[in-house]
């Protein structure tokens, strides 16, 4: 297999700022924010695996001189061929992703990434949880589940928590539920993505789902509570919107391990597109 080749956005970064020695002076020169600047020279040294830069102040260490002059080399090579004074097109990348974490995790965080990367035209497109319905297009897939996929390879974006979560009037209404039976014997929503026997197995109860409502959206079932029409249980991660403007609010102090996780899937040769991998790298860093 050929040696993974570094975005030519990366080389360039790493020249400007081996050059003027400053983060906003080659982000100034390279038009992006200070931040895309050190996210692009980490990529790079993620990528050969060398340290570039070895001090606060931007000198160079010796591998990272050595790398400086062949990138320059190639930069010269690739300026002096015909045609190359014209503007490349954007690299389109497609990502499907599950509606309630594109919400409530990827959309506060993405203006980072466009900030970052500006040559990657980006186009989100909802995936179903479980049923692992997606676009056929897609480059890269945020599935939940359990991580068993041998159609795609995959890493581990997010682990995450449950709770229930209630409206406060209805809490006000038909609470307290101070113990776990109130808890079973309340009006329950369901959602065959967080089954309710993960709740009542960990505090020592073997009740089965409950009947009513459900939702096959997590998102909808926040909504849904946030309506009064019941407790639901809710990851924690994804449930923080409703929570930070008082919507929904816990019941319980106590936190249950989720069976199930968000991971990012793509198919067999995917991250040989530097689109792909900076998008993968992005996510992963921007969740750890």
């Amino acid at each position: 297999m050929a040696s993974r080749i570094p975005p030519i956005q990366c080389l360039l970064t790493f020249e400007a700022l081996a050059r003027l020695r400053s983060v906003t002076q080659a982000a100034d020169e390279l038009c992006v924010t200070p931040s895309a600047v050190s996210h692009r020279v980490r990529q790079l040294e993620q990528i050969i695996g060398t340290k570039l830069f070895g001090r606060a102040d931007f000198s160079l260490t010796t591998e990272g001189s050595e790398y400086l002059a062949h990138v320059r080399e190639g930069l010269a090579s690739l300026e002096r061929f015909p045609g190359t004074g014209s503007s490349p097109g954007k690299r389109k990348l497609r990502v499907a992703v599950t509606p309630t974490f594109s919400r409530s995790v990827l959309m506060p965080r993405l203006r980072a990434f466009i900030e970052a990367y500006p040559e990657i035209d980006l186009t989100l497109q909802v995936s179903i949880p479980l049923l692992d319905v997606v676009a056929e297009d897609a480059d890269l897939m945020v599935r939940f589940g359990t991580g068993r996929y041998a159609d795609v390879e995959h890493l581990c974006l997010l682990t995450d928590e449950v709770t229930p979560l209630a409206a406060p009037d209805f809490v006000r209404q038909h609470g307290p539920f101070d113990t776990v039976e109130e808890l079973v014997a309340a009006k329950l929503i369901r959602s065959p993505l967080e089954p309710w026997r993960t709740w009542f197995l960990a505090h020592g109860v073997d009740a089965s789902e409950p009947e009513g409502s459900s939702f096959n959206d997590i998102g909808l079932m926040c909504d849904a509570a946030a309506q009064g029409l019941g407790i639901a249980l809710v990851r924690l991660k994804l449930g923080q919107p409703w929570l930070d403007n008082g919507t929904l609010v816990r019941l319980s102090p106590r936190n249950v391990p989720s069976p199930h996780a968000h991971y990012l899937c793509w198919r067999t040769g995917a991250m040989d597109r530097w689109e792909c991998a900076a998008f993968a790298e992005w996510l992963k860093t921007s969740l750890a």
